[in-house]
């Protein structure tokens, strides 16, 4: 088999695991709260993300680990899992699934506009015109289709979502500046992010056991949206001759998702929603075309 081909595979092996995220959160969320979800599901993260790393005998870089290197991850590993997952799965018990789910979608563009501000990058007019589809996209969406009142829904809700997302262009950037491993730092940034969680938990929730099916959907998120997918992307990533070719992929994931939220949550799909998702994902993929070219 052809190293692209199975690119292809492992990439389309990751965005399948991604589009049934929102459906887990949304049967999770019935049973658990918030702190309580992601710190178990952090956990096994730190698990999974070990052992991966125990076979590739890469854990004696604990042992090399500098106090700056320690204090970028305890950065890190704040933003994500910690504040990115807590904002964002507070947007899923307050919205819809679909809702929340697809205007978190805006983080390539919030990425773009906080490189503006942080990394001093120039914007021109047709960013600004791919910015604004995407924009019509959030207010078609936040709006439910009702655009002539011009009065979201659920305010705090859709607030929430876009704020996840630019809690995650803020980690994006800070973890580009950083040239380690990515598996190091990711299993990192989630033993961080599983310490602040615990705090969270004592502090603001309860630590309960949950029962079978909050177990089952805390151990799902902790292997397939914060542990095993990552490797599944990243190797597609390293096997592709170009990055192009998979990174693409990754946008069939919003409406996969939209079709596990029907089919298993029972969740009917606005066509404001559906319609909202493709000018959200026009405008990303028309900046990243601008981008590119300006390479």
């Amino acid at each position: 088999m052809k190293n692209q081909t199975k690119a292809y595979i492992y990439a389309l092996s990751a965005v399948l695991f991604w589009s049934t995220i929102a459906t887990a959160f949304s049967l999770a969320l019935k049973e658990l709260d918030s702190f309580q979800l992601m710190t178990g599901a952090s956990f096994v993260a730190v698990i999974c993300l070990a052992t991966i790393l125990s076979f590739q005998r890469k854990l004696g870089f604990l042992r090399k680990l500098k106090v700056n290197d320690l204090l970028h991850s305890a950065l890190l590993g704040f933003l994500n899992p910690f504040l990115y997952y807590v904002v964002l799965l507070k947007a899923y018990t307050i919205l819809p699934a679909q809702e929340a789910m697809a205007l978190n979608y805006v983080w390539p563009i919030s990425l773009v506009l906080l490189s503006v501000v942080i990394l001093k990058q120039k914007i021109g007019w047709k960013s600004l015109a791919a910015i604004g589809v995407s924009f019509c996209g959030v207010i078609l969406i936040g709006t439910r289709g009702q655009l002539l009142d011009f009065a979201l829904t659920d305010w705090l809700g859709d607030l929430l979502a876009l704020s996840s997302s630019v809690v995650w262009a803020l980690f994006w950037i800070f973890n580009m500046k950083d040239k380690r491993d990515e598996s190091e730092k990711l299993f990192l940034n989630f033993f961080f992010g599983f310490i602040y969680l615990l705090i969270g938990t004592f502090l603001f929730s309860s630590f309960t056991m949950p029962g079978t099916k909050g177990l089952i959907a805390v151990a799902y998120i902790g292997l397939f949206e914060l542990g095993i997918t990552f490797f599944l992307w990243l190797k597609a990533l390293t096997l592709s001759s170009s990055t192009d070719k998979v990174s693409q992929l990754v946008f069939l994931s919003p409406f996969l998702s939209l079709l596990f939220i029907n089919l298993i949550v029972k969740e009917p799909i606005l066509p404001s929603t559906i319609l909202g998702l493709v000018l959200i994902i026009a405008g990303i993929l028309f900046q990243q075309k601008i981008g590119r070219r300006r390479r």
